[in-house]
This record gives structure tokens, sequence and C-alpha cells, in this order.
């Protein structure tokens, strides 16, 4: 369907297009911009990636080479390429939300944008709110583990966050956020396979002000939000936020659980920001951000399990008390430092400098089963750090547009993972480090052949060096001493991961309301080594030592980089004198060397990463905004998606290797997604307005896990391992709402008062889950469940 549509809107858009009379187009979009008659404002291109997005006033002025728009019409203007441009003019799929969009839908992190995007999917990992799974049209990652890279490149303030684990948390003063779909290989790199999600910050005003918000909602949340900005002291500007979290778990425990309550929240988090004006030539950016959360786990609530005696825990329908035996919390504690210069000693020449380093002290206990029995239970105790530095140089001349660069990221991390196992006889030691070190070259050029052609050409250059630190120990019963498999010093021998990803793209533009592009574009997703990777079934004092040198030889074996490839055909325009603002993607990925986290099972509750084959994604993406009168907005995005693997290796129900594409999951990939947000004026109250904002987020149907769709064998017996339907997310909608009161006129100042709602209908659906399958615990699987309804009272000053 995809590839017929794609083929229909190609022919239109870059056939049909040039024999096209000029008037017709006129009647249709509007008149061709007049150069001469546009006045045209200088702008100093450059890679700013901490630049916000920002809404144009109308009359006011406008970065260079920005498209003309109707009186009426909003400007988005978007950093997707490293410098300032209109959204429409911008030859990639993204979607930009700035600060009020933000505020309005309550969005403050990266796990509350699922659906809100076309073809974005997160999901927080299974028992956890601080570990992101982030899929961008069928592309992901969702293991959770430190040795694992991510398939979306998720950067704060242009510096990138390495690691899956504490990568959810409240981030203060966001002011806007920009979502890149599909590979940027290019300007970005690092594990940028499916996309990009940039988190920009406010920056300093230099002025005095500042806003106070007080929050109360369900299960008692207390919110306390303080942002404020000091006047300039000479060059120096000044602000800072502050952010403090409590609430109640909305799961209670029993007396004899070792934990009051699960799922609450207690949270804290701070931003500091200096800007310096050394001179006109010379600016100095500096952030540090710190997020503390120390909480108890979100509830893994027993579903299946044909452990005899667990049938009173077993239950479909979402749970709000629990029953269970071991410890049970999550506690991560990030922190991050950036300094951005940006030095401009020509006109059109800007040289900019952004420096990263962050830490993570991450950890979680669980109680696997989410009962009273002692089945199993883990804990994983993290602490994470990285560096990075990216300088670059970006200007214009004439007809081209250029940016280029040097990159390099470092990072260490080690997390101690000890398990306990089937009622305490089995005891893990399970330790693993992973270390890595990035160089990457990149350049690309814009070049405006004519007044309707431009052309775009990048390429980048990637090499990454990873070694891993590897122990696994058993000790068979609680007295007895462990017995290691992977001795403590053991490392693999290091591997280096290179890639080279190039980028062409097109654009036409109809005229100053329409344009087109189309872009092919590749991606690379990181190698690295299985630092889960565990044999148990016999000891070396077995006399098996065939056993401990399996275990040593397969960690050492390194999994591959995932690579894709795309070609997407793109629209953006305005029609209807303004009022209606339309982009849409059509693209088709192909994926290669697909990197699949496969639960096995043994050992230590094994997971390996296997590169399993080849898969094809292809679909559609639309995003509107329709402008009812002055007061009232109207949006709709809708995602179609087919993904299907090509190739999978893997073992069918008998036992066989080869290839099972037709008898496995494609994960976190919905086949249909769609966001509807009503943004309106209800009334005027007095000396302020009263506003509702309504968003509703569908998603369809997708797994969790790579699992067999089917586990008849060839003889009809059933196998041990799991099928894809035991971890299925159903079909899902979310209603949240926001009503609020605001322009309140408060002694010279600004009042809002706002009563909010979160999944409003009540979805009660499971939304992650863990399966152990047949072959360990006898069919084990817990789940996460939606969030029940909330509400609550917000009011803010603003002054």
């Amino acid at each position: 369907m995809y590839q017929k549509v794609g083929g229909l809107v190609l022919a239109l858009v870059v056939g049909c297009a040039p024999v096209w009379a000029q008037d017709e187009l006129d009647d249709l979009f509007g008149p061709d911009v007049d150069a001469e008659d546009e006045p045209q404002v200088v702008v100093e291109p450059g890679p700013e990636h901490a630049e916000p997005i920002s809404t144009i006033a109308v009359g006011a002025e406008k970065p260079a080479k920005l498209s003309k728009k109707p009186a009426d019409l909003e400007e988005i203007v978007v950093t997707a390429q490293r410098r300032q441009q209109a959204l429409i003019d911008v030859p990639i799929a993204v979607t930009a939300l700035n600060a009020d969009a933000l505020e309005s839908r309550g969005i403050g992190r990266i796990d509350a944008l699922n659906s809100i995007a076309p073809g974005l999917q997160i999901s927080r990992s299974p028992a956890n709110t601080t570990i992101s799974q982030i899929a961008i049209r069928g592309a992901s990652q969702i293991n959770p583990a430190l040795y694992w890279d991510p398939a979306v490149g998720l950067y704060l303030d242009g510096v990138y966050i390495g690691k899956a684990q504490g990568s959810i948390f409240d981030v203060i003063d966001l002011e806007s956020i920009e979502v890149l779909r599909g590979p940027q290989g290019t300007l970005y790199g690092r594990n940028t396979l499916a996309g990009t999600i940039n988190l920009i910050t406010r920056k300093p005003s230099g002025e005095f002000g500042g806003t106070v918000a007080l929050e109360y909602g369900r299960f008692d949340q207390q919110v306390g939000r303080v942002s404020m900005d000091f006047p300039s002291l000479g060059p120096l500007a000044l602000s800072f936020g502050l952010r403090r979290e409590r609430r109640d778990g909305w799961v209670s425990t029993t007396d004899t659980s070792p934990v009051r309550e699960l799922n609450n929240r207690v949270q804290d988090g701070f931003q500091l920001g200096a800007k310096l004006d050394l001179s006109d030539d010379l600016q100095a950016m500096y952030r540090f951000d710190l997020s503390d959360i120390d909480q108890s786990n979100t509830f893994l609530q027993l579903i299946r399990h044909d452990q005899p005696g667990t049938e009173q825990y077993q239950s479909r329908e979402r749970q709000t008390t629990a029953d269970i035996n071991a410890p049970s919390f999550e506690r991560a504690k990030t922190s991050g430092h950036s300094l951005s210069l940006s030095w401009s000693p020509l006109d059109a020449v800007t040289i900019k400098s952004i420096t990263g380093q962050r830490e993570v002290t991450w950890g979680d206990a669980l109680d696997l089963d989410g009962t009273p029995d002692q089945t199993g239970s883990s804990m994983r105790l993290t602490d994470y750090e990285q560096f990075s530095q990216d300088l670059n140089i970006s200007g214009g001349f004439g007809r081209w547009q250029y940016t280029g660069g040097l990159y390099f990221f470092k990072d260490d991390g080690f997390t101690n993972n000890p398990l306990n196992l089937l009622n305490g006889v089995l005891t893990f030691d399970s330790r693993y480090g992973t270390h890595t070190e990035a160089w990457a070259v990149y350049g690309q050029t814009d070049w405006q052949a004519t007044d309707r052609l431009t052309v775009t050409a990048g390429l980048r250059h990637t090499s990454e060096d990873k070694v891993l630190d590897r122990v696994l120990g058993l000790a068979p019963n609680p007295a007895a001493p462990f017995v290691y498999y992977i001795n403590e010093g053991f490392s693999t021998p290091k591997a280096t991961f290179d890639a080279t990803t190039p980028l062409l793209s097109l654009g036409w533009a109809f005229n100053e309301r329409m344009n087109s592009y189309l872009r092919y574009a590749e991606g690379f997703k990181s190698g690295g080594f299985n630092g889960e990777y565990s044999n148990t079934q016999d000891t070396p004092d077995d006399g098996n030592p065939d056993t401990q040198n399996d275990n040593q030889t397969q960690t050492s074996i390194p999994f591959r980089p995932e690579r894709q490839r795309t070609l997407e055909l793109g629209l953006k325009g305005h029609w209807l004198d303004g009022l209606l603002s339309a982009n849409l993607a059509l693209f088709h990925n192909q994926l290669e060397d697909l990197q699949a986290s496969i639960f096995t099972g043994g050992g230590a509750a094994a997971t390996v990463v296997r590169n399993a084959g080849e898969a094809t994604m292809q679909g559609l993406e639309l995003e509107t905004i329709w402008r009812l009168g002055t007061t009232t907005r109207l949006i709709l995005n809708l995602a179609l998606l087919d993904a299907e693997y090509d190739v999978f290796e893997d073992e069918d129900a008998d036992g066989n290797f080869g290839n099972q594409a037709q008898n496995r999951a494609f994960v976190h990939a919905p086949r249909s997604s769609w966001n509807f947000v009503l943004d309106t004026q209800l009334m005027p109250l007095g000396s302020g307005v009263l506003r509702l904002v309504m968003d509703y987020a569908w998603t369809d149907a997708f797994y969790t896990y790579p699992y067999q769709l089917s586990d008849e064998g060839e003889e009809g017996h059933n196998s041990d391992r799991q099928v894809a339907g035991n971890s299925e997310v159903q079909a899902q909608g979310l209603l949240n709402a926001r009503l609020a009161w605001d322009g309140l006129q408060l002694g010279g100042h600004t009042l809002e008062l706002a009563l909010q709602g979160r999944n409003l209908l009540d979805e009660d659906s499971m939304n992650n889950f863990i399966d152990f399958g047949p072959g360990a615990f006898m069919n084990l699987t817990t789940a996460n469940f939606v969030e029940p309804v909330s509400y609550s009272l917000t009011a803010s000053w603003r002054f």
C-alpha cells in the first residue's frame, strides 16, 4: 500500500510539477515570493544545537531565507540541521514543540512524548520509570543493560546522553523539543540510526523575572517549581530552576512486604544556566543539571505462572494491592555539565565548541515474580560517566551553506547485577563493565542550485573502540561458595566498529507555501559485546571445563553494528490562506545486521544480543494543524507502519536453526498511531482568558519481544520458547486535558490557575512485560499497567 501511495505522490511532486502551469500553482498555493519585495534579515548561520525552537511573531524579524507566510500563520523555526531554519524549509521529517505546547500538554520529559510525534513510540523499561525504550519507525532498542546502545540519539542542549539507564528525568525550564525522524547519521551520527530527540532548555534572559508554581493532585501528589532569571551583571546573565515532587504510590502493599508502597514518586531536580557575552563575536553558555530520584519500583504484577499455588496472585486486571517478599527500589542520580562556546571571527563564519560531561549513579531492586514466593529477585547497581567534545565550523557564501566538524566521545560504566533464583537455591554473581572511545569527522553542505532547487549532501565517518569486563559466578546453594565461569579481571579483546554514513537530498520549492524533498540517508548503531551471556549447565568442578570456555568465548565475540538505509519523500505546505498546515512523509527503510535482544532463560536469566538478519520498514506520516479563527487550533498526527523481517536467523520450535522471518514478532512497531489535540480559548474572564487543551493519543497493538508468533513445531508439539502474544501490548487510547484560567492580575504580576487530568478515560491495559517463558521459572510472566486516572490543580505566578 505504501509503495503505491509513495509512487503516486512522487509522480505528482517530481514528475508533474514541471509541466504544471505557474498560474495553476498560484491558484492553489499563492504566488511566488518576489525576492526584490521580500525584506531579508541576515542571521549568521551556525551549528545551533542549543538554540530554542521559537515562534516568529507577526511583524517580527525573521532569520534569513525563511519562507514568506501568510500574516496569520505562526512560523516555526527549528535547528534540526544545526542552524536556524523555517520548519517548512528543512528536508527532514521534524516535529517541534515550543514551551507553550510543552506546558499545556504536560510534557517535561521524553516518556511523555509517546505518539505525539508520528512514528515515535516510547515505553518505560519493565518495572522502571527512569529507563527509556525509544523507537522511531520501528527501529528500537529494548535491552536496558549498560553494554547496549540506543537506536535513537537523545541530546540535552547539544550533549549526547549515552545510555538508556537514567535517561528519563524531568528537564527543568524546557524551551523546546525537536523530534527528527529517520537516520541522522551526518550531523549527529552516534547511534542515531532511527532518529534524534533534541531537548533544549531556556537561556538566561538577563532580566529579573521568574515563575513559582505549586501543584496538588490525586495520590497526595505535591509538586513545587521555581524558575528565576537575574538581572545581567555586565556581560553575565544567570538563571536557575528547582523542582520537587512527592506522590504516594497507587499500589499499596501488605504488612509482610518489605516496602510500604509501589509506584510512588520521590524526585528532585535543579538546573543552573550562565550566559557570558565576552564580546560581540564570542559568547559562552554554561549549564548544569541535576536529577535525584529515590522511590519504589513499578509493580511487576504476575499475570501468568505454571507454578502451583500462585493462582491467587495471578490477574490480567490492574491491581492496586501487592504482596511481595523482595526489596523494591529505583534510585537514579544524574548530573551533567555543558559548556558551549561560539565565536564568529567573520560575518559568515561561526566556530562552535560543545563540551559535555555527564554522570549517572543508578540502582534498582526487583521482585521478579510479584508474589510472596521467592521465585526470583534481582538487583542492578550502575555507575556510569561520559565525556564528549564537538568542535565545528559553519557558514555560508553565495548559494552555499556548510557545516563540518570533529566529534569525540568516551564513556566508562559498570553494573553489578546479583540475582537470587528459585527460592534462593541459585545465587549469581553477575557483573559487567563497558568502555568506549569514539571519533568522528563530518560535513554537510547545502547548494541552492536555483531559486527552487536545493541540493544537500553530507558524509560522516565514525570509528569506535569497545572493551567489556565480565564476571560470572554461581553458588548452587546459599551455604556454598561461588564457582566462577568468568573470573574477575577478565576483559574481552578490543573491537573497533567503523561506519561511513552519507546523506543526499533534493529539495524543490513549488512556491513560498509548499516545499518537497527526496532524501536518502544512512545511519548506524554501534556493535559491542554480550555482557549478560551465561551458560551454567555444568560447572568446572563437574570435570567439564568446556562450559567455562564457552562463557569466555561467547562473551568475547562481538555483535556487529546495525545499519539502516532510508529513502524518504516529503511534502510540506500551507493551504487555505494559512489556515491549514500539513507535512507528509513517505519512507522506505532497510535494516541490515539487525541487533535482536533475545532472552535465553539460561544461567543468570541470560539475554544475548544477536545479529539476527534484515528487516524492511515502510510507512506514511502526516502532521496537520488547522486554525479555526484566532482562538482555536486542531492538531492531528497520523502514522502508518508496515514492518517485517526479511531474515531472522534463530532456532525454530523443533530446535532447527534457520530463517524464522515469518515466525518472529517485530517489536515496538504499532501498525498505526494517531494523536488529536484541541487547543481553544473558551471565553474571556475578567483580566484573563479560559483556555482548554484536550490531547488524545491512540496506539495500535504492538509486541515487546522478538519471540515466535506460533510455538507449534513440525510435529505439533509446544516448544520451551516464549510466544510473542503473551507479551503483546493491546491497542489503547489515552486522554489528557488541561483547563487553565490565565492572565489573572495579582499585585502587578500574572497568575494562572490550571485544572489538569491524565488518562481521563482510565485506560487500565498492560503496557510492558517481563516474560521468562517456559524455559525459566515455569512460564512466569509479569506486567506493568497504565497508571490510573489522575488529576491535579496548579497555581503559577509569573513575575
